[in-house]
């Protein structure tokens, strides 16, 4: 095996008994109790927002959680000492989480009102969202020792991150600079993918390019500040 699958399969041992899986299952849950009372015609109107929450709780609080938890333990020092390389590090973190994010959003519509959402959109939509906020999630997380700690500051960028967004997707602001934000782009596939809005050819192209450009950028940002803050802070420089 690489290191890469050893990394993989040690990732996933730890999100299962750290409890992950049982909070997505439960996060699931929640967004059922929300959905179900709803009358069929309100369900994909409640859709959109259903999975941005998704991709939020999965991405941004769980990769947190994930690292504190190896600060407690003390096994992000340790890593700097093992041959693993950072990118695999990073994708044995992301893999399983989006996994578990694009398990959460396939379930819970197809229970709430069948098959009658568009599949490559929701999915689409799931990956990125969950990859920005996971991304976002890690890197924020690295500068703080506690939980409590990086609590509080973040609740910035997850506001920057979503509200924006789902005012324009209300209606209730609908300036241009919206699509700044790189979470408009998985929320409007999200539209698409329950007949909520009628995505242009650009906005198709925004909806993909302008993301996964965000992922690339924040995947180096990782990278520095897991330089920065763990391997200079442990020795490794």
């Amino acid at each position: 095996m690489t290191r890469l699958a050893h990394a993989l399969r040690l990732e996933v041992i730890l999100q299962v008994r750290q409890r992950f899986l049982h909070a997505a299952v439960f996060s699931g849950l929640i967004w059922l109790a929300v959905l179900l009372p709803l009358s069929p015609n309100l369900r994909p109107v409640a859709e959109p927002y259903i999975l941005l929450g998704d991709t939020c709780i999965i991405g941004f609080f769980f990769v947190a959680g994930t690292v504190f938890f190896e600060k407690q333990e003390r096994t992000l020092s340790a890593l700097v000492s093992t041959p693993l390389r950072f990118w695999e590090y990073l994708a044995a973190k992301v893999t399983p989480l989006v996994g578990i994010s694009l398990s959460v959003a396939l379930v819970v519509p197809t229970i709430s009102h069948g098959f009658g959402y568009q599949p490559l959109p929701l999915i689409v939509g799931t990956v990125l969202g969950t990859s920005l906020m996971l991304l976002v999630g890690f890197t924020t997380s690295l500068p703080f020792a506690s939980i409590s700690d990086w609590f509080l500051a973040e609740t910035i960028p997850l506001a920057v991150l979503t509200v924006p967004p789902v005012l324009f997707f209300s209606n209730v602001w609908t300036s241009g600079l919206t699509y700044l934000v790189p979470t408009q782009g998985p929320l409007l596939l999200f539209g698409a993918a329950f007949d909520q809005v009628s995505l242009a050819p650009w906005q198709i192209g925004y909806s993909l390019a302008y993301p996964l450009a965000w992922v690339v950028v924040l995947s180096y940002t990782a990278r520095y500040m897991f330089t920065r803050y763990v391997i200079a802070q442990s020795g490794g420089l």
